[in-house]
């Protein structure tokens, strides 16, 4: 049986939409979802000069625990676990929406003797990446958010990249050479910028539990004397804030002093 012409053609026309439309779909979401596999678990800085790591050369055995992307709820809860352990923190912070009525937090954090450093004010990495000026001016923004709760808005001169300073999801917006870019521009500009050699992966899929983020600290810090450990104190990371005291005790146990990223052996 044929059919007419008409009726091929739309029928052609239809199956042609369909995978123009599922083509364009992946390509969107492409563009706008960060894939888990383009933020590396722990940085390969090996082509950024100077490193963004600590050296890992003394025989002294140094901890830095950092929290990125807050503030948010559950940063006051470790604080709390922080001062009652007389430890100190380095806190990478965001002035998104949902961390801005947070933001007054910052004041304590520095009145407590931890560290604040510079992550981003959008953490949208389809904005910050699309081109070294758009980078610059989100880390402006993020500046101008924090100037009420800080006592030297100047003073702010550590930043971590969002991702890392090698993740390749910035390579979808701004090329595969804007972090090399965005590296030395930092240093010209007098920041100073820091990875981690240590990992929760308390801010990936599955919301991992207390337990496994311990064990994920342990597994990495066994490897070194000067650790950096990356953590998140966001809305989703409450098994952060219980894993918090453990981790603690473990580096304690194991000979390690605590210490703000600015304050790490060189």
């Amino acid at each position: 049986m044929k059919f007419p012409t008409r009726l091929r053609w739309a029928a052609v026309g239809c199956i042609l939409a369909l995978v123009f439309g599922c083509t364009l779909t992946a390509h969107l979401s492409d563009r706008t979802v960060c894939r888990q596999e383009d933020i590396t678990r722990i940085p390969d800085d090996a082509a950024f000069l100077p490193p963004a790591q600590p050296a890992d050369t003394t025989d002294e055995k140094w901890v830095a625990l950092t929290f990125d992307d807050g503030p948010s709820k559950n940063t006051e809860p470790i604080l709390d676990i922080l001062k009652q352990a007389q430890v100190p923190a380095t806190f990478f912070v965001v002035a998104a929406e949902n961390n801005e009525k947070y933001l007054p937090l910052l004041t304590r954090i520095e009145a407590e003797g931890h560290q604040i450093g510079l992550h981003s004010c959008t953490h949208e990495y389809s904005k910050v990446y699309s081109s070294t000026t758009d980078f610059w001016a989100d880390i402006k923004e993020l500046k101008k958010k924090l100037e009420p709760y800080v006592a030297d808005p100047a003073a702010l001169t550590w930043l971590r990249f969002i991702g890392g300073s090698t993740n390749t999801v910035s390579h979808r917006y701004g090329g595969s050479g804007i972090m090399k870019q965005l590296k030395a521009q930092a240093e010209e500009m007098g920041y100073r910028t820091i990875d981690w050699n240590v990992s929760a992966e308390d801010a990936a899929g599955g919301h991992p539990s207390a337990e496994t983020i311990v064990k994920n600290i342990i597994k990495d810090a066994k490897e070194h004397n000067i650790c950096v450990v990356l953590m998140h104190d966001t809305k989703a990371t409450g098994t952060t804030v219980e894993a918090l005291p453990e981790i603690i005790s473990w580096f304690s146990e194991n000979g390690y002093q605590f210490c703000t990223v600015e304050d790490l052996p060189d």
